[in-house]
């Protein structure tokens, strides 16, 4: 049975496919799904962000099969663990919580580096290509904590 994995930012364009796009590549596919999605709708079926695909391409990782999607409250049953980028994204995650069970699934994804810290993930979209290297760099770090804690299942 897999491990269901969900990657969430507000538009599903930036942060969250470059989160799972590090983390599909740390994981056995055969044993994990990693998806992501965005709170917001302005994006669904879209690509990532140009700069997005630029990054992660310059880092060996193609995310170009990636297609925008909005979180939905069904999304709680589909996924086992629910990782948002910053505390925007907790908040209106949680908000479609329908149980503590539901809330218990969502995290910071920074909170792998900085426990308790509520840092959050900064979003690049109005930034210049260094900010999505920054970004880049940071989700590294955090999905491959999660690689490690994930294949130790």
């Amino acid at each position: 049975m897999k491990t269901h994995i969900l990657m969430v930012c507000l538009g599903n364009i930036c942060r969250s496919p470059l989160a799972e796009g590090l983390l599909k590549s740390k994981l056995d596919p055969t044993k994990f799904q990693v998806d992501s999605a965005g709170t917001g709708s302005w994006h669904i079926g879209s690509l990532p962000d140009s700069r997005s695909i630029a990054v992660a391409q310059k880092n060996g990782i193609d995310i170009t099969d990636q297609r925008g999607m909005q979180f939905k409250t069904a999304h709680f049953d589909a996924y086992d663990h629910i990782f948002v980028m910053d505390i925007y994204n907790l908040e209106d995650v949680q908000n479609l919580a329908r149980s503590e069970a539901d809330k218990a699934k969502v995290k910071l994804i920074l909170d792998e580096l900085f426990p308790g810290e509520k840092v959050d993930v900064p979003d690049p979209y109005n930034d210049s290509l260094r900010g999505f290297d920054s970004v880049f760099e940071m989700l590294d770090e955090a999905t491959s904590k999660i690689a490690e804690r994930m294949t130790k299942i």
